[in-house]
């Protein structure tokens, strides 16, 4: 079974239902720099959403007609993925818990209406309040999803923070698993503002590698055990930085240790607690996804595609990921055994 673990949900009526469009656009903080309209893609007629920061410069284009269940099980079929986890691209992390509880009933009737095709990650904020822990629990119990979603940071905080630990208590005790998504831009992102692959697909790496980072070296999951994450663009390209970020002891003796040298301890939450969604296999290439299967392990990494981001990413991923040298049994986990053993998919 071939399981795209990322793809995008937006309601198929956003476009046409003014109180829905409209509970988008107004939720998006424009005090914190964030910028949001309504516009048409360039040369056609298609309208689209626009999500700038700083304002001038594109993070996100949402396009009009990209997100019916029709076309995403046509072009599901043609790229040969049988089923798909679907979760909202990024606006999760300003939603209230309002426009969450529409938004959680538009994906379960989408997952109803696919015969079997879809299965859907809950959305609401990160917060242990009454209002969003019994949203959690309707979407669970009543609605059937299989896991929750979460924005890699909220404002200026990312998930290591304290505000959070009471949500990942509840989390942690139910076993469910977090899909991570990054947002359009790291905390600190002046530098790389001006030039658009820098901002658009650089700065999402930025964006969760200090996310994973983060969650690593804070000891959370000494505290929540159970808690598995699953990041967005392979946490940033964290495989390339594993080894130097989780250094051995020296053996030739030094003056000073200026490193943390826990890693024993480190890794062993990398292989307990955290995951990686590639979020597009083509535009990594196949030395880059060989090497992120070496260093995290078959085991931890699953396909995803981020359709309709690219609508190639989707109908050419499967071919990468069976082009890959790795053994026709870690295909087989990153393609779908993973999404299985992780979300419980029958």
């Amino acid at each position: 079974m071939i399981i795209d673990c990322n793809m995008h949900y937006l309601p198929e009526d956003l476009f046409t239902n003014e109180k829905m469009l409209n509970g988008f656009l107004d939720c998006v903080p424009r005090t914190f720099g964030e910028n949001a309209y309504l516009g048409v893609v360039p040369g056609t007629s298609i309208r689209q959403i626009i999500l700038e920061k700083p304002k001038g410069y594109e993070n996100l284009n949402y396009a009009e007609g990209q997100y019916s269940l029709e076309v995403k099980l046509q072009d599901m079929a043609d790229g040969g993925v049988d089923k798909a986890l679907l979760r909202i691209p990024v606006w999760q992390e300003w939603l209230p818990i309002e426009m969450c509880r529409i938004i959680n009933d538009g994906l379960a009737d989408m997952v109803k209406r696919s015969n079997g095709k879809f299965l859907a990650n809950a959305v609401l904020p990160p917060w242990a309040n009454k209002e969003c822990t019994y949203e959690l629990e309707r979407c669970v119990k009543e609605l059937g999803m299989v896991g929750v979603q979460l924005a890699c940071h909220y404002g200026e905080l990312y998930l290591d923070d304290e505000i959070f630990k009471p949500y990942f208590k509840i989390l942690n005790e139910l076993k469910l698993p977090v899909v991570v998504h990054h947002t359009p831009l790291p905390v600190e992102y002046q530098s790389i503002a001006s030039y658009t692959n820098l901002r658009r697909f650089y700065g999402r790496c930025i964006d969760q590698g200090t996310a994973v980072g983060r969650e690593l070296f804070s000891g959370m999951f000494e505290e929540f055990p159970d808690l598995k994450l699953i990041h967005t663009m392979l946490g940033g390209a964290f495989h390339s930085f594993v080894d130097i970020l989780l250094p051995k002891v020296s053996k030739t003796g030094e003056v000073m240790e200026r490193f943390k040298t826990d890693s024993d301890k480190l890794r062993g939450y990398l292989k307990n607690n955290l995951y990686f969604d590639m979020s597009h296999a083509a535009p990594w290439g196949k030395e880059q996804l060989e090497c992120a299967i070496k260093v995290f392990g078959a085991d931890h990494v699953l396909f995803g595609s981020s359709y309709p981001v690219r609508r190639e990413w989707l109908i050419k991923g499967v071919e990468v990921i069976k082009s890959l040298d790795v053994s026709e049994k870690e295909k087989s986990l990153v393609l779908g055994e993973n999404a299985q053993r992780l979300f419980n998919i029958k």
